[in-house]
């Protein structure tokens, strides 16, 4: 009779809670978002709180007719509200788990208040490009724009992927405006100028201006935020989220620090994503600081690993005077790495291999000309500013591998060797066999590096070759002057891919052949820019994956996510006329979403993606072999599935900016909650990001629910 009663009870209770449809446990929040023009659909809910260890918050979205479902909140006191596009955020509301929490949601009063939500390339998309017939540039005393620059495509990619947004969002507040300190100098042209001299990339940031053309960039930045001051707005407004897109929960945990960056994490091995199942998450700093960043997403708990360097003269990373005072930090140099960790890769022992700096960089005998090493005698190494370094959670113990070429990105091969293939090396790509390395300790005979060489005179064999400059030589081959920025290892045959930046940018293949790198063979292919036989133009890649059907997918500078089939190609692949645009038929280009600049009619929008990564093992539910973009302007990762993108945004705190995601299996039996993507907020600048100084870097975990209601 008794647990009658409590059933009884608990049936009621199911009911109450559940009053629009919504069956709640004790660790979830649900309700109803409605405004005063009805139920809002397509909106976010956010929870968060500062009661765990480190800042917590979990975002879901609306379903069409307004209702929500926040599942398994951690216990804890949080704030919640609502954002969405057309809206202004609601008050925010103090609650616990286990309750049935209806929202009112706030329309924007304006436009113009609604338009503070909008993703940062719906403002970058405002900027006037220089028109097309005013290029190649006529320099200082013509028209401003850099003689070295031929065509506005050109400009498009360097005031985006490879040079304005390489290190941060450009369109969020922190840069549509001006920051106090700079609002009353003369012209908005010098508070450019000056802007750009900041911290401690102020610099670099001044170089970067100079090779574009320093007048007509300052130009057209300055006439870009006079126009929003003036109160010009986007001419287009993002859409809420559609479909399969309400049905992503997004969790974030703050790591790291204020004055630190990430550039990327890893969360398990991509050749095996059921590694480190449940296990932390490691992130790598860059220049900023000298230690991993760790969160171990069940205890909501973030620490560190610190990174050594090998030798006291290892030289620092970034400058450690500031160029010019910043407008958030001063005098004070916030980034004092020596390791400059850049990527980090897990293997199948749940092991971190990250390119790390471990030394000065002249290089020791054995990578120089008189080695014995087989890769010296074949093409000498002088010196390397970048090597690697692997960190084992069971003894807690990081080894420092010295290595003769530079590293920069890391992938591990699928062969019995598990070799470690490097981009970074500028004119080689180096590998590490991780296998004789764990045997015998031994870094000089575990590695190895190869010129980049294309079989011009195509008999299918490494010859001399002439150099970058000559002409070619039809009996010859060729070295290219190009290095590998991604970097990958081909699932189906075994070559190694990668891409080369620049404009059009490059893909370039090598083949090992029986004996590398004496047997090592190139082969390049182009985007088609500028292609009669192209439907579509593009240019100029950054990141790269592959799929398992060996298919090369690339996020291009045009806006494009783009795939090239090697297998469609009709031509000869080697040979003298294999430089580039020779197979244009391998290529497909799909245009990702959201506003082109003004006045641009070209295919492609404004964002910037500066990495890919394909779902091959259906870690995050989209199915298998799906190709993910880095939204880099866009706040959000990019899905293509069946030829449309699906936009897994992140709102809250605006300024996403992910260099580089994996997916993690924790679980193949629990359905999606076993399973998701990981990533992390990568910007250089965290303190552009909604919150300001003081903000940090996130892990970022994405799920994907069966519906927007699903437990």
């Amino acid at each position: 009779m008794y647990k009658a009663k409590i059933l009884i009870l608990g049936m009621i209770a199911t009911v109450l809670i559940g009053s629009c449809g919504i069956a709640l446990d004790d660790d979830d929040l649900g309700g109803i978002v409605t405004s005063d023009k009805g139920p809002e659909a397509g909106v976010w809910v956010i929870a968060e709180t500062t009661d765990l260890p480190t800042k917590f918050a979990r975002i879901v979205v609306t379903d069409d007719e307004g209702r929500y479902l926040m599942p398994d909140l951690p216990q804890a006191t949080y704030n919640i509200w609502v954002r969405g596009y057309g809206l202004v955020d609601s008050p925010k509301v103090q609650t616990t788990p286990g309750k049935n929490l209806d929202l009112t949601a706030v329309q924007a009063p304006s436009r113009q208040e609604a338009a503070q939500y909008y993703p940062s390339n719906y403002w970058y998309s405002m900027l006037h490009i220089p028109d097309k017939k005013e290029f190649p540039g006529t320099g200082p005393s013509g028209n401003g724009i850099s003689k070295k620059i031929k065509s506005q495509e050109q400009w498009m990619r360097l005031i985006k992927t490879d040079n304005c947004l390489t290190c941060h969002q450009m369109g969020n507040k922190a840069t549509r405006e001006l920051p106090e300190s700079l609002a009353n100098m003369e012209s908005t042209v010098a508070a450019w100028e000056r802007r750009i001299q900041s911290g401690q990339s102020g610099a670099n940031m001044t170089e970067k201006v100079l090779g574009l053309g320093r007048e007509r960039l300052m130009g057209m930045y300055a006439n870009w935020t006079d126009r929003i001051a003036a109160g010009e707005l986007p001419k287009d407004t993002p859409p809420r989220p559609q479909g399969i897109e309400r049905n992503v929960v997004v969790t974030l945990w703050d790591w790291a620090g204020p004055k630190a960056y990430l550039h990327d994490e890893i969360a398990t091995d991509k050749r095996n994503p059921t590694v480190n199942a449940y296990g932390p998450i490691y992130g790598a700093l860059e220049a900023s600081k000298d230690y991993l960043s760790v969160l171990d997403p069940s205890t909501h708990t973030a620490s560190k690993i610190k990174v050594p360097v090998r030798d006291p003269d290892t030289p620092f990373a970034a400058p450690q005077k500031v160029f010019q005072p910043s407008p958030y930090w001063g005098d004070e140099p916030i980034w004092d790495s020596r390791a400059t960790v850049h990527n980090p890769m897990m293997d199948q022992k749940g092991r971190v291999w990250i390119t790390s700096r471990v030394r000065a960089p002249a290089n020791p005998d054995f990578c120089k000309e008189g080695s014995n090493h087989p890769s010296a005698q074949l093409f000498p190494l002088e010196e390397a500013d970048r090597h690697l370094a692997m960190y084992d959670p069971d003894t807690q113990e990081m080894t420092l591998i010295d290595t003769c070429f530079r590293t920069h990105h890391l992938f591990f091969a699928e062969d019995d060797n598990h070799t470690i293939w490097t981009s970074g090396g500028r004119t080689v790509v180096g590998w590490l066999d991780t296998k004789m390395f764990d045997e015998t300790g031994d870094a000089e005979k575990s590695q190895g590096w190869t010129p980049l060489v294309l079989d011009i005179n195509g008999n299918g064999q490494q010859d001399a070759w002439t150099e970058p400059g000559q002409p070619l030589d039809p009996t010859k081959d060729k070295r290219l002057d190009a290095g590998y920025y991604g970097v990958m290892s081909n699932p189906v045959d075994g070559s190694v891919w990668g891409t080369a930046l620049g404009f059009p940018g490059k893909l370039i293949r090598i083949d090992l052949g029986s004996n590398p790198p004496s047997t090592a063979l190139g082969e390049v292919y182009e985007p088609p820019w500028n292609n009669p036989k192209a439907q579509i133009q593009g240019y100029s890649p950054r990141g790269m994956d592959i799929d398992s059907k060996g298919v090369v997918w690339v996020p291009l500078a045009s806006g494009h996510h783009a795939s090239f089939d090697r297998n469609k190609c009709v031509g000869p692949l080697n040979g003298p006329t294999a430089t580039g645009q020779h197979c244009p038929e391998g290529w497909t280009l799909y245009p990702t979403p959201g506003p082109h600049f003004q006045g641009i009619t070209a295919s492609g929008s404004a964002d910037s993606h500066y990495y890919n990564w394909i779902d091959r093992f259906n870690t995050f539910g989209l199915g298998e072999d799906i190709p993910i973009a880095t939204g880099n302007g866009s706040d959000s990762l990019l899905a293509l599935v069946d030829e449309q993108m699906i936009i897994l945004r992140v709102p809250y705190p605006l300024g996403f900016y992910a260099k580089g995601l994996d997916g993690r299996i924790d679980d193949p039996e629990i359905g999606w909650k076993g399973r998701g993507l990981w990533s992390t907020y990568a910007t250089r600048a965290p303190f552009h990001s909604e919150g300001g100084k003081g903000t940090q870097s996130k892990v970022v975990h994405f799920q994907l629910r069966p519906d927007p209601l699903a437990k």
